[in-house]
């Protein structure tokens, strides 16, 4: 990932409003498991680590982060409450050995070359009744500005993240599109950035206080949609996964 996407995330992933309704749909997602009180959970690439304290309702929390300065922010900001390593997936994982009930990779497989030996590397930290929570951002024809500066290899289709957790000898328990309820205005930042041919994508700021709440108020409502049914399309995908039989 670009070193100044990480400066950028520290900076406005605790305000602006994509991070924190995705932050109350992934809340929900994870209370709607009944994992084990004494849970273990752990995050593949915390990035700046504004999921860690979130996640940290839930169980204890480990993490791991090949970017040095992103992991020395995610630290300070936790107040070293959370168990972050260096290391990246599949190649370079610290917790060898060790299990978990949740992994969670979010906006994660898409920076990976070897994505689904990445699946098949988390499936292995799991317990027998553990989970893998994967969100992923949506349509290859999206792909623009800011997925180059984060370094995103590709966006995925729905059947595409499908295919690529059967080939690592999963199945998905639930897939599901969300960022719906935006995903016109979304689409028609995206295709300016394109017609302008802007080098900074459109919307990664934080907006005016008023425009953010009300924008982190419509995208975080999308978690009582979800928790009734999937959503038939959007600009990001969330996926569950159980572990496999054999892992």
């Amino acid at each position: 990932m670009n070193p100044m996407a990480y400066l950028e995330m520290a900076e406005t992933e605790s305000r602006h409003w994509w991070y924190c309704g995705r932050r109350a749909i992934l809340a929900q997602m994870i209370g709607a498991l009944d994992l084990p009180s004494n849970s273990k959970i752990l995050e593949v690439g915390c990035g700046t680590g504004g999921n860690l304290e979130m996640l940290a309702r839930f169980g204890e929390v480990h993490a791991i982060e090949m970017d040095g300065v992103a992991r020395a922010i995610a630290s300070r900001t936790t107040n070293n409450c959370c168990d972050i390593r260096a290391g990246n997936c599949p190649e370079q994982i610290p917790f060898t050995g060790r299990q978990f009930d949740l992994i969670c990779m979010f906006d994660v497989l898409e920076h990976i070359e070897r994505d689904t030996e990445a699946l098949v590397a988390a499936n292995k930290l799991l317990t027998n009744n553990g989970r893998i929570l994967i969100t992923v951002p949506a349509y290859q024809w999206l792909y623009g500005a800011h997925d180059e500066f984060l370094h995103h290899r590709r966006r995925y289709s729905l059947n595409q993240l499908k295919r690529k957790i059967a080939e690592a000898g999963l199945k998905a328990a639930r897939i599901s599109f969300f960022n719906t309820i935006l995903f016109p205005l979304a689409v028609t930042m995206r295709l300016k950035d394109r017609l302008l041919g802007s080098k900074v994508a459109t919307g990664t700021a934080v907006p005016p206080a008023i425009i953010n709440a009300v924008l982190r108020t419509v995208f975080g409502a999308e978690r009582f949609l979800l928790k009734h049914f999937n959503l038939p399309f959007g600009v990001s995908l969330l996926c569950l996964v159980n572990a496999a039989d054999e892992h």
